[in-house]
């Protein structure tokens, strides 16, 4: 079962008019939480991401589209398909059909999907550089679009390779984020991570994770721009997203990384979550 525009139906009643937005034009934007122990983590983050994301690209947002109302939609949702344990829950948001490249309205439709998280097995984690296209470093960016073009294909490169993630740059050949995920890279007791000025995705967990390290007087965290040979150079590396969260990362080329600071800090993490 699906939720769109708030009614609940099944996948089979749900179709795409030939106008929709988000499939001709990726006129569209989209959010990734997750639900685990009856709790929706960092609901309040995602929402005012969302909402901050829907204004940079002009959608009009509902006056009913509060925060609680985005919740209790989400959990009705989870509800309605009767799921257990971790949830991955997708939200697309899209302008509501007509018109070329200048849309007929501003105002929207969403859709809400849910599905159990798969159990994440502990693999060796290897990573490569992407180096087919760049991502443009830029607010938009930023922004969770469906427009994924680069991700997709570096999955695809990721894959082809036996890797289990790649690295994706910018047009200055500054790293920007993995394919899913944002990047940190430890040296000593420093983290670095690339700043949004890079162009990556304002992540949730990226956010909580600056917030967390910086009130910690183990480490020092710095939002910067990174140069690839800076992979070679770190202890560590570590990414995080909102279904992983932390992963660590073993090896990039020819350099094996070390995992004991980056278990050191999911540790941190998974200790402050209930009071982030």
């Amino acid at each position: 079962m699906i939720n769109f525009n708030g009614k609940i139906i099944s996948q089979n009643e749900f179709s795409l008019s030939s106008q929709n937005r988000a499939f001709k034009y990726g006129d569209a934007i989209f959010d990734t939480l997750k639900f685990t122990l009856d709790k929706i983590y960092f609901i309040e983050d995602h929402y005012f991401r969302l909402m901050s994301s829907m204004r940079m690209l002009r959608m009009h947002i509902p006056m009913h589209f509060t925060m609680n109302y985005y919740e209790d939609e989400i959990l009705k949702t989870i509800n309605k398909n009767n799921l257990n344990g971790d949830i991955r829950i997708r939200v697309s948001v899209f302008r509501k059909e007509g018109g070329l490249y200048k849309p007929k309205s501003q105002y929207v439709d969403f859709l809400m999907e849910v599905k159990t998280i798969d159990t994440i097995e502990d693999v060796f984690y290897e990573i490569e550089l992407f180096k087919g296209f760049p991502v443009y470093s830029g607010l938009l960016s930023t922004i969770k679009t469906n427009n994924r073009m680069i991700n997709i294909l570096s999955s695809i490169y990721a894959s082809e390779n036996n890797y289990q993630n790649c690295v994706l740059i910018n047009e200055k050949k500054n790293l920007v984020e993995a394919n899913n995920s944002n990047l940190f890279l430890i040296k000593g007791n420093q983290v670095f991570t690339p700043a949004i000025t890079e162009g990556c995705i304002n992540g949730i967990i990226r956010k909580k994770m600056i917030e967390l390290l910086s009130k910690n007087n183990n480490f020092t965290i710095e939002e910067t721009a990174i140069s690839p040979f800076e992979l070679l150079k770190a202890d560590e590396v570590f990414l995080t997203n909102s279904i992983v969260e932390v992963q660590a990362v073993n090896k990039y080329r020819k350099k094996t990384f070390l995992t004991v600071k980056t278990e050191e800090i999911r540790k941190l993490f998974i200790e402050n979550l209930s009071s982030m």
